[in-house]
């Protein structure tokens, strides 16, 4: 794939509409990707509206994207089908466990990286929203889903109006252990993490965060201990909620 190397989120669209046979196409090839049992536990709740993209956007910290995007994806963990499945022929569903929701929320996350690659191919642009996992009840109660789905993913999409550099990545060693897992050591933190650091645009992400390293942009600000801790519980607690504990 070509396309992998030129990858870029985007966050601006176009008003180019993005057809129903084109995202139907890309949605139906995309589950071709890998899946446990052969399962498919997953689901994608498609957005165009204008009213409901709003009902979705404060889940989502109302970045613009979401509304300006053509099209938003919400895909979603999802036991419930193969449970009714399940219960319509007779047999004995035991999926309201973390377990399943970890295999289920796994063959979600393939399904929508499979997706974003047919995307790129397509020439089409996106943006992965972190954040659906910070506010899924949210999210969960604009959707109207039952109980055992859950919101793993949200992709906005559409046609790009921008184009952004590339970001940077880590070299390949850094992420590479053979045979078995090399722990990091200060001065290999140091051989990974300096070129990185060392970025003009990081340089000023410090400077412009008042912080002394990029390390504590991302635990004084970014990811704090503070709200991941919150966002854990909540998590935990919608989870209760969706059946899967």
């Amino acid at each position: 794939m070509k396309s992998i190397n030129t990858r870029k989120t985007i966050r601006k669209y176009s008003a180019k509409p993005v057809t129903d046979e084109l995202l139907n196409r890309l949605l139906d090839e995309a589950m071709r990707t890998q899946t446990m049992g052969n399962l498919q536990l997953y689901s994608v709740v498609v957005t165009r509206s204008e009213e409901m993209k709003k009902k979705l956007a404060p889940a989502h910290f109302n970045q613009p994207m979401v509304t300006q995007a053509p099209v938003v994806l919400t895909i979603c963990a999802d036991f419930n089908r193969t449970t009714k499945w399940a219960d319509c022929r007779k047999g004995n569903p035991g999926y309201d466990n973390i377990l399943s929701f970890l295999n289920a929320a796994t063959d979600a996350l393939l399904y929508t990286q499979t997706f974003c690659n047919l995307a790129d191919e397509e020439g089409l642009g996106y943006c992965f929203l972190g954040t659906t996992v910070y506010n899924p009840q949210s999210i969960i109660d604009t959707l109207h889903l039952p109980k055992l789905v859950m919101p793993v993913a949200t992709i906005t999409l559409g046609w790009p109006d921008e184009n952004p550099p590339l970001t940077d990545r880590l070299p390949l060693e850094s992420i590479v252990h053979n045979e078995t897992y090399t722990d990091y050591t200060p001065e290999l933190i140091d051989k990974y993490y300096t070129e990185k650091e060392e970025l003009p645009e990081n340089k000023e992400f410090i400077k412009i965060n008042n912080k002394e390293t990029l390390a504590q942009v991302f635990t004084d600000i970014r990811y704090t201990k503070k709200d991941n801790e919150a966002m854990s519980a909540t998590m935990l607690d919608t989870l209760k909620r969706q059946g899967f504990i």
